[in-house]
Order: C-alpha cells, then sequence, then structure tokens
C-alpha cells in the first residue's frame, strides 16, 4: 500500500518532511485565497488539507453538487507548489441531511436527539446516512482523483461518535450474533444470570442505555468493542472507494490522541499511514513527556515507520477551562519534537484564524495579528527549519530497546463504575509509567500484547486489567526467552469477557511473577501513601505472599500490610503491588533497564533535556526556559544551525540541536551519480511554470 514516503519523497528531489495544516478557506472571502498561497510560500508550507467541512458546500441540497470553488483552490494550490491533502466531508453532514432524515441523528443513552449546529452528529449505524457519506465520497474521488495537486486522502475526521438509538440497537445485535453465534454463548460471555439479565430473545438486547444502577460491565465493555467496530466500518466504506480511484495514494484519518474510544491497534492497521492530533497544554508541566508519549505510541501503531501530526495548534486552543498561549519558541520545540519521535509530517489546525464559528479562539498558523505577529513569525522559522531537516532526515526510523504494552480492550475493561477504585485510572497509570522512562532519559516505544516482543530487551505491564490466553501466553514466552519484565498492579485480573480469573490472577503470570497467594487488594484514599521503605507507594497496595524463591525487593512498612511484598521480582520478572512516587518510579524502572541493558542516548543529561536518536541524528531538545550545557562524546555539527560542538553544547530556552557526527562520511549529495542512479530530473520548483 501506498505510504507516506510516497509523498515526501517526490520523484527526481530530496527526501522532505511536510508542513502546513487544515486550510478552510470556504470561511473567507476569495479574495483571501491568493494572499494565503502566497503567505504559504513564505512559510514553507508544502501540504494543506482542504475539505474537512465542506460538505454543505458541496452538496447543499440532496443529489447537487457546487465544486466550482473547490475547483479553483485545487488549481490555486497547485500552481503555488502546495500539496492537497484531500478530506472526505463527512464528519458533518449538512443540515438537509438531519432534517429530511431524523434516523441518522445519533442519540445519546438516555435517547435524547444529537442534533445539527454543531458537528460529528451523525449515527455510524444509520444505512441513510452510509449511504450519503458514499455518494459523495465517490463523487469527490472521480472528480479529483487525477489532479496534479492531490496528495494523499483524509477520511472523515476525529471520529469519535457513539450512538444508543434504534439504528445503533438493530447493528449491535447484528455484531454480537456475529461475535458470539448464538443467545447461549452470549448469556454465558456476559455472566446474565446475575440480576437475573438473561436474554431469550434477541429484540431484548440493547445499547447499555440509562439504567437504574450499574450496569453489567461486560455488556459495556462489547458496546465499546462494537462503536469502535462500526467507525471503523464507517472509515473502510469511504477508504475503499478513493483506493478504488487513487490506488497509488495513501489514505489516512486523524486518530486522536491516547483516546479511548477507538481501538488505535486495530485503526492503525487499516490505514496506509497513520496521523493523530495532539495537542498538549502549554501550562502542565507534564505536557513535554505527554508530547512524547503520543508520537511513541503513535509511532509504534504506525508499525515504526513515519507517522503524520495532521492537527496541533500554533499556539492557544479554544476548548479548556482556560487557554493559555503557546510562549515563543514552545511551537518550534514541540514540533521538532514530534519529528524527534518519527513524524514526517508536521501540521496544524488551522492555517487561518478563523473570524466566526466556535473556534474563532483556537489558534492558527497565522493568527488573527496577521503575518507581522509572533505566532506566524514563528510558522516561518520552523518552516525553515523542517526544510533543513527533511533531506537527511525523512524516511529513517526511531529504534527503542523498551516496549510499554497497552491494548484498549484492558482500558474499556477497567473503566466500569463497579471497580475496587474510581481513582484507577488506565491513561494516567500509563501516562505515569511513561512519564518516569522519560525523566529517566530512557526512549519507549508501545506494543499490544499479541505483539512480537522479542526484539526487546525490557517489556513494561503498567496496567493491563484484561489479558486474554493469547497475550498471558506471550509474556510468558518473553520472561523464557530471556527478556526481562515488569508488571504493574492489577495484571492480568480478568479474562476477554472481564471474568475476574481463579484466585485473582491468571495461575501463569502468578508462577511467572513469584506469587504465592494474592489475599486482598487494598486501595488507597485520596492523599493516602503507604511506607514501602525507600519511596512510598500510592493509589494502591495489595496484600499478596510471596512464592518460595521469589525475592521481596521493597516491602511495606506499618499496617495491615507490615513486611509484605511492595516489590516482588522472580528472576527476570518483576511485579509493582503499589505506584511509586514518580521520582521512586523512575528510579526502579531505570535500575531495572540498566540491569537489562538498556542506557539512555546520552549519558549525564541535565533535567529536562530530552535526547531522541532517529536514524543516525541525535536530537536534543530542552524542555525548561533556562539555558543549559549539555555535554557530548566527540565533535558533532548541528544541522539546524551549521555550527560545530566539540565536547559540549548550549541550548537555550526551548531550544534544539540535531546532530550528525562531524567528520563521519556526509551523505552523498542530491543528484550525484549516473541519471539512472539518481531518477528522474527534477521538475519546476513550486509555483513555476513547467
Amino acid at each position: 500500500m501506498p505510504s507516506l514516503d510516497d509523498v515526501t519523497r517526490p520523484p527526481g528531489r530530496p527526501p522532505r518532511i511536510l508542513y502546513g495544516g487544515d486550510w478552510n478557506p470556504e470561511q473567507w472571502p476569495e479574495e483571501t485565497w491568493t494572499e494565503d498561497v502566497r503567505l504559504m510560500r513564505r512559510a514553507g508550507v508544502t501540504s494543506v488539507t482542504l475539505g474537512v467541512f465542506s460538505w454543505s458546500r458541496i452538496e447543499p441540497a440532496p443529489g447537487v453538487r457546487e465544486f466550482g470553488w473547490l475547483d479553483r483552490l485545487m488549481d490555486l494550490t497547485h500552481a503555488h507548489g502546495v500539496g492537497v491533502v484531500l478530506a472526505t466531508p463527512t464528519s458533518s453532514p449538512p443540515p438537509w441531511m438531519g432534517r429530511l432524515h431524523p434516523e441518522t441523528l445519533p442519540r445519546d443513552e438516555d435517547g435524547r436527539t444529537e442534533w445539527w449546529g454543531s458537528r460529528q452528529h451523525f449515527s455510524h449505524s444509520s444505512e441513510v446516512y452510509r449511504r450519503y457519506a458514499a455518494s459523495i465520497t465517490e463523487d469527490v474521488a472521480a472528480r479529483y482523483a487525477d489532479h496534479p495537486a492531490l496528495t494523499m486522502w483524509h477520511i472523515n475526521n476525529e471520529y469519535c461518535t457513539y450512538d444508543w438509538g434504534d439504528e445503533a440497537a438493530r447493528t449491535f445485535r447484528r455484531w454480537l450474533q456475529d461475535r458470539y453465534g448464538g443467545l447461549e454463548a452470549l448469556n454465558t460471555a456476559w455472566g446474565t444470570d446475575f440480576w437475573s439479565q438473561r436474554y431469550g430473545d434477541w429484540a431484548e438486547v440493547l445499547p447499555p442505555r440509562r439504567a437504574h444502577y450499574l450496569k453489567n460491565p461486560a455488556h459495556v465493555l462489547d458496546f465499546r468493542r462494537y462503536t469502535s467496530d462500526q467507525l471503523l466500518d464507517c472509515y473502510r466504506a469511504e477508504r475503499d472507494i478513493v483506493r478504488r480511484h487513487t490506488p497509488h495514494l495513501p489514505v489516512t484519518t486523524n486518530l486522536m490522541p491516547f483516546w479511548s474510544g477507538q481501538d488505535g491497534w486495530e485503526w492503525a492497521a487499516e490505514e496506509d499511514l497513520v496521523s493523530v492530533d495532539v495537542y498538549p497544554d502549554p501550562r502542565d508541566p507534564g505536557s513535554a513527556a505527554y508530547n512524547a508519549m503520543i508520537g511513541d505510541l503513535t509511532r509504534s501503531q504506525a508499525g515504526g515507520r513515519p507517522w503524520m501530526v495532521m492537527e496541533q495548534a500554533a499556539g492557544a486552543v479554544n476548548w479548556r477551562g482556560v487557554n493559555h498561549p503557546k510562549p515563543y519558541g514552545l511551537n518550534r520545540l514541540w514540533a521538532l519534537q514530534t519529528v524527534a519521535h518519527g513524524a514526517d509530517a508536521v501540521c496544524y489546525f488551522q492555517w487561518r484564524q478563523s473570524r466566526q464559528g466556535a473556534e474563532k479562539f483556537h489558534s492558527g498558523m497565522l493568527g488573527h495579528t496577521g503575518e507581522r505577529g509572533r505566532v506566524f513569525q514563528e510558522t516561518v522559522r520552523i518552516g525553515a527549519d523542517l526544510a533543513r531537516l527533511g533531506p537527511r532526515v525523512a524516511g529513517s526510523r526511531v529504534t527503542t530497546d523498551i516496549a510499554v504494552l497497552h491494548d484498549w480492550n484492558s482500558w474499556w475493561a477497567g473503566d466500569q463504575d463497579g471497580a475496587l477504585s474510581r481513582r484507577v485510572d488506565h491513561a494516567e497509570i500509563v501516562r505515569a509509567w511513561h512519564r518516569a522512562l522519560w525523566d529517566a532519559h530512557l526512549p519507549v516505544s508501545f506494543a499490544h500484547p499479541h505483539h512480537d516482543l522479542g526484539g526487546h530487551r525490557l517489556v513494561l505491564v503498567p496496567h493491563l486489567y484484561l489479558l486474554d490466553d493469547t497475550a498471558i501466553d506471550n509474556l510468558v514466552a518473553y520472561v523464557r526467552g530471556g527478556g526481562t519484565l515488569v508488571c504493574g498492579f492489577l495484571t492480568g485480573i480478568a479474562d476477554q469477557d472481564d471474568r475476574v480469573r481463579p484466585g485473582g490472577m491468571d495461575a501463569r503470570l502468578r508462577e511467572l511473577l513469584g506469587i504465592e497467594l494474592l489475599q486482598e487488594w487494598w486501595p488507597l484514599d485520596e492523599g493516602e501513601q503507604v511506607d514501602c521503605g525507600t519511596f512510598r507507594g500510592t493509589l494502591w497496595s495489595e496484600e499478596l505472599a510471596a512464592a518460595p524463591g521469589a525475592e521481596t525487593v521493597a516491602a511495606y512498612r506499618g499496617g495491615e500490610l507490615d513486611g509484605l511484598p511492595a516489590v516482588l521480582r522472580n528472576g527476570r520478572a518483576h511485579y509493582l503491588s503499589t505506584l511509586p512516587e514518580p521520582d521512586a518510579l523512575s528510579r526502579l524502572l531505570a535500575g531495572v533497564a540498566e540491569e537489562a541493558g538498556v542506557r539512555p542516548a546520552v549519558d549525564g543529561l541535565p533535567s529536562g533535556v530530552e535526547a531522541v536518536r532517529r536514524g543516525d541524528l541525535l536530537f536534543l531538545l530542552q524542555h525548561g526556559r533556562d539555558p543549559v550545557t549539555v555535554t557530548l562524546p566527540g565533535r558533532h555539527r548541528d544541522l539546524l544551525t551549521g555550527t560545530e560542538a566539540e565536547g559540549a553544547l548550549q541550548l537555550e530556552r526551548y531550544g534544539v540541536a540535531v546532530l550528525e557526527v562531524s567528520g563521519a562520511a556526509a551523505p552523498e549529495p542530491w543528484g550525484a551519480g549516473t541519471r539512472e542512479e539518481r531518477g528522474p530530473e527534477p521538475g519546476p520548483a513550486p509555483g513555476e511554470r513547467p
């Protein structure tokens, strides 16, 4: 299938990093369009996304098509050397669809209709919606398949709709029939003898709508699986249409960062390239680590291949309680951080900041201040940086020795009302473990528990409450094959149907981790901690007995658990029955990593400085506001400035350096070699006529 390389490596030209963002010129008078493309050229923009929210413009009434304005835009971008990521406009149906076909509107769990007037107001199960979506996609694809500006397809936008209505009930039953075959298997999987929920007819099975008390967790789990699958079906239907017209172009849809509504592993497998929207909070001290985590997860979903930042903010967003701008330099730092973590496309929502509508206070690459504004000046600077880096960086990969396991099914299963502690949040625990590794300057990838783990020296399981038999056997085989494993509390508690394993944890895992008996879970209250000797534990604790031969690395002190294991080691397998405070977790994981032969990319880094190796280059990123000095072995050249440094390098506030070893054999200049070796001659420069 086509990949991002097909877009970032145009024939006869050096590799590049795509740069740009969503452009919504239909919101503006047409005379602004030429001004926009002029400023795009100045900023080094190479790619824009068109048509994301344009359904009512293209189809103002059922079956009517108005493409003239989009024709002019496609021609304009091509004339100025800007490629187009063309979207199918199906995330926001026109008002006429909801008025004429109310069955296309989703309903919430109370049965209330979600009306038009915002976006994402469609039922993923509605056959009428799907017919209209297929029709508009077919016509857009047929019209622009051969347009020279078109570089890739963007399907819908941020798939995130839920629907508990009658259309959803019909397709939910069909999904369950495909999964279980008959009602007896469904009743067994859901444990419906509890509270007299046993189903005797498929018509009795509904989405988990508003209930008097707690809902059946297995019912809710399957509904979340179903919702992810239904949305994925919508994506596939449109993807297959555009692929039929343009099999040579890659297709994507923008995932939301670390969001629970989609099984990201399944979705990524259906995309030619994986793209994500990421919006760290400028005021959050953990945002640098969060941005790194999203990059690591997205790269891993892409199978290690380069990926795409489809959306980020050039400044403030509009949807937090208080929306802070980015201080000067932070936008550049975070953009280059995504490149360090494997991105070959750096894009924004949006190009020109809107003057009307719900997102008029959401920043743009070109803000309300215009081209004299600070945000646009940084936009220009980032474009120049990416142009310098593209020929050396694009297409290269990030390799790591550590894998963090994450699974959406486990996330869904653990997120239930009847749990032992509502303070246990899957996403926050995964983020805490990743942050601990980031603080220790240890590069990380993510993996699904079914993946081949043999290529990693260290595998971490922060919080996988649900593990099926395949996943458990995979972990056991990994450790027996010589790998080092660290598991957090509540690992492998439930099977694939959210059924608690005998003994409170799967017997294979207990044997692997050195747990003789798991007596009780002891969740901790807000602000409560447990003394573990060399550190304090938070959030959770457990009453467990170690098996003969297992080593108690840290024990609880005082209280009901006095003397019992807080951290247990059984050979190369480790178990944490609590969540150590941040510094302690970082020290603990760094120590295990060192034993497993994993070291930071650069030793002795100052706090807040991140080092990532991508290909043969070293990215150094200073996430603090004060200058720092980094000690380096040997002599290096900074690709961003062209300057050389030996022994030490100073990074300014939010500073970035991209280093190659000075004196190393330089890559062959673009254009060297025979004509057959170097391929076709470069075409005209952007905006030039052939």
